[in-house]
């Protein structure tokens, strides 16, 4: 008998209209969906609505990439114009997190859900990495070094170091208890972390954008961690 495909909850972005702030509007890339169904797992993406039935419901949760989480989650204020909040976004997300953290099944975590994770867990972020730190790291078209650790998903996987890509303006800053960071950026930018006893993990770069139809050979194909994440919710 053929082995059940395990089942990932993938999370939406949640924006309101313009046209009508009364409505929320799901939106969801479809680079992450491929991403999961091409490791061999079956993605649901996630509605908005019923965290803990969701989290009964799913094998494994990947928390995708968009706006920046609320500053005050980690108790500081919005530091400039740059950060842009979606509370509704927020409000389901941790609720997602902590509804499968529970039940201790998977969680991969991309940008956002990177620094979600960390933020849900004590952590906090750097708001601004221009103004904070003096680094862009939002190009799209951008390719740079990481250095992973021994003993990671990551070197197991991918070796010492390769390069990812970078499209985000805010990151990890104090890492939460109980989490092991993995790879950093050239001038010290967490890019990875794994928790120490769960099965959780995160990138801050985009592994959903650089395989598949989107690869190239300025990177590894990052194929293999989808799989290591599909192999975790079997």
């Amino acid at each position: 008998m053929e082995k059940k495909k395990p089942l990932v909850c993938v999370s939406s972005d949640i924006r309101r209209l313009e046209s009508d702030p009364r409505r929320l509007e799901l939106q969801l890339h479809g680079t992450y969906t491929a991403a999961v169904a091409s490791a061999g797992a079956v993605p649901l993406a996630a509605c908005g609505h019923c965290a803990e039935e969701l989290a009964d419901l799913c094998d494994g949760l990947l928390l995708t990439g968009g706006a920046d989480l609320d500053p005050s989650l980690y108790g500081e204020a919005v530091l400039n114009d740059t950060v842009k909040v979606q509370p509704e976004r927020d409000d389901f997300e941790l609720a997602l997190f902590w509804a499968f953290y529970r039940r201790g099944k998977p969680i991969f975590g991309i940008c956002r859900g990177c620094q979600l994770i960390n933020v849900a867990l004590g952590g906090t972020l750097y708001q601004d990495l221009v103004e904070q730190k003096g680094l862009m790291h939002s190009d799209p078209e951008l390719r740079h070094a990481v250095r992973v650790e021994e003993g990671s998903v990551l070197y197991r996987l991918f070796g010492t170091q390769f390069f990812v890509n970078s499209t985000h303006h805010q990151a990890v800053k104090d890492a939460a208890p109980g989490l092991r960071i993995t790879a950093r950026s050239d001038e010290g930018i967490v890019e990875a972390f794994e928790h120490e006893s769960l099965p959780i993990l995160a990138t801050q770069f985009h592994p959903e954008r650089l395989t598949g139809v989107l690869w190239d050979d300025r990177t590894p194909d990052f194929a293999p961690l989808f799989a290591h994440f599909a192999a975790l919710c079997q």
